[in-house]
């Protein structure tokens, strides 16, 4: 089952290449795919017969139980059969359906098989959460092919209304199936075969019925599948009439044999099944347009089907399963057959159409006898179903269940039901007359020689029914007439198989209560016979009366749900727009004021109440000391005075600064409580950050307001205080409440044994937490593509900013003042070469000879100590983290020294080479373990001698500390590039001064020159 799933994997992912490569003729290839199921299921009959279908199970997360489990049974293989059977034969005929030239048929072809897998994948799936997996891909993929057609807004909107519907419900189900999953078994087989009860059961049945009717489009959620007959006819055909709709039949199939019986789910199932049998039939008999009334028609029998498999008996699960495949074969065949009419005739107007019987007898054959199985005639496999099912609905034939709601009131339930199935089965008659009528009778005079041609698919205008001369219909190729012949031929030849589907199909229906049921040609003179006579005459009549039925129909329109669907679409966007108007202001300050009050308020409570009543009995007492040395004082007075200065700052500057001091006043703290490494990593990264703050503010005003606004700073103020007395609170409770021995007790003895380091920080991050560092450094990389994104406007240029070749050793440039238009041309200095290849390019105001000097000299000796923190991190303070952050720094300082191209000669790599290899090294090293029989993101350890250097310790952790150091380094690299290098040249593209006071006094800011010698002004002298 595995390797029909991958098939279509490989099927879907290669459709592109191979539609780019065989134009249409891939569709052959990849009909290969949907064929393999049928081949798979037909192979395993012998098995499924003797109850020993094939099981697969391959354990996927064995700490969390989660399992890839697979199984075939009676319901699984008749599924496989209509999902591979008609997939296949729609591939085949989209082959012949779409244009040579059609856009994204490449697209669409991959979609249709990978729907197609996610099918296969649905009906085998014998795990709850892999079913719902399953379930949601096949939401997915109808979303993308009902909107195919994406230049048209029915096709857009009938899209979203499908997935908006259909997500709903699966969410919904979601809910049902982990309630069954935790009161039982998540096996699917096992749970059905001993159902929990309770009342979080009657729930979870609900829930499950909720995801089936939306899925299978029953009221009130039916409105979606005749919206989404917008989507290319191939691809109604089918998922709407053989595959996804089938997906909540085969859910209530599924679980009836479990959960039958209980009350809440013969409610819903007679409900649903019932209103949805006549609503759609009763829909179906005014729709002019004959995809429109095959939908509706497929709503009605998806009602159908739903009432008898969720019924509860035997007899009713076997007519169910039974009709269930006549009407994929039917109903399929009918979809197709309208293709063929649209292809041929350029309409699906049933007003428009007449003596297309001739224009195309084997798409006429084809529909009467899809009609005839549709309809429930002899000799079709819809006969025999139809048959099975009046005899299993008959009250006090045996058939229905000792308990329960048919149970009650005397059987005049019963008796309702036989009804409601008697009258849906004559307005099916009635509808299927209509179509055959409406596309192929001749009906009078056809439109004048001259008359306007019809134009697209689809139907016409209502106010102009001319009909089509049957001698212009265009003759259509065999791959688009054959699929539906075999499609209703296949209903004949099924028919007489009865005694084989029987013995099939009632292994299922063996699974519930009653009398068993029986599927044949000829059952003799019955009282289903009668009831079927009855049916067809009353269809007929109807039928024949059409004109009085359509005039009644208009007289008493019925409420539409589609309507109400619309107007609460519309009340949610209005409230979505007043909650968003109310809550989004655009100021940052309020978002966060209301985030850190939530904070403070929420948590604060329950800190109040554990203070007061001394928390639970048992729990360790709380003590507290004020501090172990003095200097842990002076520590927190410079963190608290520069956090209340910070809060009371009008000037971004200054309070960018001082929140720096309170974080180099923590990394003192840390320092103090014997964590260097963390001290260490803190100053580095604080160092970092403030640099990156400044070079933002040179964008943005030197205040935060013009107004002086006293009151709010006492607002911040307070908010701040509040905030940090409730956290100071649960860093003080919170190791009081602990129940269970901390992991982290282990890591000093694990580090050693397992990691090979002395250094607990580092070997956590490294190699016991190292699943949570892919995950950080993965966020860095976004956080790294997200400021880029904002910053370069146009386009993000792969070049890295260098200077010309000739140049990168001494440059001759233009020098002067550029207010006055004075250039003068020599080297910077008086033939001074300068300390930095790229300083000549500044303004001479705007170059610092000392910041060169210095950087020049430290560069070099910060890049060395960034690779003796990375190799000696392991057992001391450091790793790749600081390591990266100390040549962040070092980054930042050339820039600062000489602007932008100074930048470029440092690092001419561009920052995404850089983040890419840092995240592949590090996941690559930890996959790498596999290849040696280990598991994911274990370490080695490494011991041998090498000459001059002697004894080496080398642990494999050490390349995944290098992907960490590469990651740290392009994230500054590319903060850099953005936000320095970047709005530098924005401001000289704009000729914009910046404001005073906005930027600090280093040469590195603006007002450099252009390495082919010309002045680029950011700030004008």
């Amino acid at each position: 089952m595995l390797a029909m799933l991958v098939a279509h994997i490989v099927a879907a992912a290669s459709a592109p290449a191979l539609v780019s490569r065989l134009g249409r003729r891939a569709f052959w290839v990849l009909a290969l795919a949907p064929a393999s199921a049928v081949v798979y299921a037909l192979v395993h009959t012998g098995d499924v017969l003797g109850g020993t279908g094939p099981v697969q199970v391959v354990e996927w997360v064995p700490a969390l139980g989660l399992q890839l489990a697979f199984r075939l049974d009676a319901l699984s293989w008749l599924m496989l059969l209509a999902v591979g059977g008609v997939g296949a034969l729609v591939l085949l005929y989209c082959s012949a359906y779409f244009s040579r030239n059609a856009h994204g048929l490449g697209r669409f072809a991959g979609v249709l098989t990978a729907f197609a897998g996610t099918m296969v994948g649905l009906v085998t799936a014998d795990d709850l959460l892999l079913l719902f997996v399953f379930w949601e891909l096949t939401t997915v993929f109808s979303y993308l092919l009902i909107g195919h057609y994406a230049d048209r807004k029915q096709s857009r909107r009938a899209a979203m209304q499908a997935i908006v519907l259909t997500t709903a419900g699966g969410l919904t189900m979601l809910v049902g199936l982990v309630v069954l999953g935790m009161s039982g078994t998540w096996r699917l087989s096992e749970l059905v075969a001993d159902p929990p009860r309770g009342p979080a059961v009657t729930v979870a049945v609900v829930c499950l019925l909720v995801g089936a009717a939306t899925k299978s489009a029953l009221i009130p959620f039916h409105f979606w599948l005749p919206a989404a007959m917008a989507a290319p006819t191939p691809v109604s055909a089918y998922l709407h009439a053989a595959a996804m709709v089938k997906a909540g039949v085969y859910l209530v199939a599924r679980f009836a044999p479990g959960f039958a019986d209980v009350p809440a789910w013969q409610v819903m199932i007679l409900a649903l099944g019932g209103g949805t049998l006549l609503v759609g039939a009763y829909r179906a008999l005014r729709q002019n347009d004959l995809k429109l009334l095959l939908a509706f028609g497929t709503v009605s029998q998806l009602g159908f089907l739903v009432l008898l498999l969720g019924f509860g008996t035997r007899a009713a699960a076997l007519a169910g399963l039974a009709l269930l495949g006549a009407h994929a074969m039917c109903k399929a065949a009918l979809f197709l057959a309208v293709g063929v009419i649209d292809s041929a005739a350029g309409t699906r107007d049933l007003r428009r159409l007449t003596g297309l019987a001739r224009a195309l007898p084997g798409t006429a054959v084809a529909s009467v006898l899809a009609v005839a199985s549709m309809a429930g005639l002899p000799p079709t496999a819809g006969f025999v179903a139809k048959e099975a099912a009046l005899a299993a609905v008959l009250p006090d034939a045996g058939h229905a269940p000792p308990t329960g709601v048919l149970a009650a009131g005397g059987g005049a339930v019963g008796w309702m039901v036989l009804v409601v199935v008697v009258l849906g089965s004559a307005l099916t008659v009635a509808y299927g007359l209509r179509f055959l009528w409406g596309a192929f009778a001749n009906r009078g005079p056809v439109s004048p020689a001259g008359a306007e041609p019809p134009s697209g698919r689809g139907p016409d205008p209502e106010d102009a029914p001319q009909l089509i001369d049957p001698a212009e219909v265009r003759r259509q190729p065999v791959l688009l007439t054959w699929p539906p012949l075999v499609l209703a031929l296949l209903g004949l030849a099924v028919a007489a198989t009865g005694a084989l589907g029987e013995s099939v199909l009632g292994l299922h229906a063996d699974g519930l209560p009653g009398e068993p049921g029986h599927l044949a040609l000829w059952s003799g003179l019955t009282p289903a016979l009668g009831l079927t006579v009855v049916a067809v005459a009353l269809g007929v009549a109807v039928f024949w009366w059409r004109d009085a039925v359509e005039r009644t129909q208009e007289r008493f329109r019925t409420p539409s749900a589609d309507g109400l669907y619309r107007r609460t679409m519309r009340a949610l966007d209005d409230l979505a727009a007043d909650v968003t108007a109310f809550t989004q202001r655009g100021s940052l300050p309020v978002y966060l004021g209301v985030v850190l009050v939530v904070l403070a308020v929420g948590p604060g409570l329950f800190l109040g109440i554990r203070l007061l009543s001394g928390g639970p009995e048992g729990s360790a007492p709380i003590a507290l000391v004020p501090w172990d040395r003095p200097a842990q004082v002076a520590a927190v007075a410079v963190v608290v005075a520069s956090a209340v200065l910070a809060a009371r700052a009008r000037r971004r500057l200054k309070a960018v600064i001082l929140v720096g001091v309170a974080g180099y006043g923590n990394a003192v703290l840390f320092l103090l409580h014997g964590a260097p490494d963390l001290a260490l990593t803190q100053i580095l990264a604080e160092t970092l950050t403030l640099v990156i703050m400044v070079l933002v503010l040179r964008r943005l005003p030197p205040y935060f307001s013009d107004r002086p606004l006293a009151a709010d700073r006492w607002g911040r103020l307070a908010v701040g205080a509040l905030t940090g007395v409730v956290m100071m609170g649960v860093a003080v409770v919170a190791p009081s409440a602990r129940v269970f021995r901390p992991v982290a007790a282990d890591f000093p003895e694990e580090a050693v044994s397992f990691g090979g380091g002395h250094n607990i920080v580092n070997v956590t991050l490294v190699d016991i937490r190292a699943w949570d560092t892919v995950g950080e450094i993965s966020v860095l990389l976004v956080a790294a593509t997200g400021v880029a994104s904002l910053v370069f406007l146009r386009v993000r240029s792969g070049e890295v900013l260098r200077l010309p070749r000739g140049q990168r050793t001494h440059a001759t440039v233009r020098d002067g003042d550029p207010a006055a238009g004075e250039v003068r041309e020599g080297a910077v200095g008086q033939g001074a070469t300068g300390a930095l290849s790229a300083g000549r390019t500044l303004t001479p105001h705007r170059r610092s000879v000392l910041l060169e000097v210095i950087t020049r000299t430290v560069f070099h000796a910060m890049i060395v100590f960034a690779v003796f923190l990375l190799f000696t991190g392991h057992d001391r303070p450091g790793g790749g983290f600081a390591a990266g952050l100390v040549v962040g720094i070092a980054l930042a300082v050339r820039y600062l020294a000489g602007g932008r191209y100074e930048l470029g000669e440092a690092a001419p790599v561009h920052p995404g080479l850089l983040l890419g290899t840092g995240l592949f090294l590090s996941a690559g090293v930890g996959l790498l373990a596999l290849l040696f029989g280990g598991e994911v993101l274990q370490s080695w350890i490494l011991d041998f001698e090498v000459p001059v250097l002697g004894h080496v310790h080398l642990v494999t952790s050490l390349f995944f500390d290098v992907g960490v150091m590469l990651v740290v380094i392009g994230l500054a690299l590319d903060v850099l590039r953005t936000l320095g290098a970047e709005l530098d040249r924005h401001a000289d593209e704009e000729g914009e001064t910046m404001a005073p006071g906005s930027t600090v006094g280093m040469a590195g800011a603006t007002g450099e020159k252009r390495g082919d010698g010309v002045v680029d002004q950011g700030v004008r002298p």
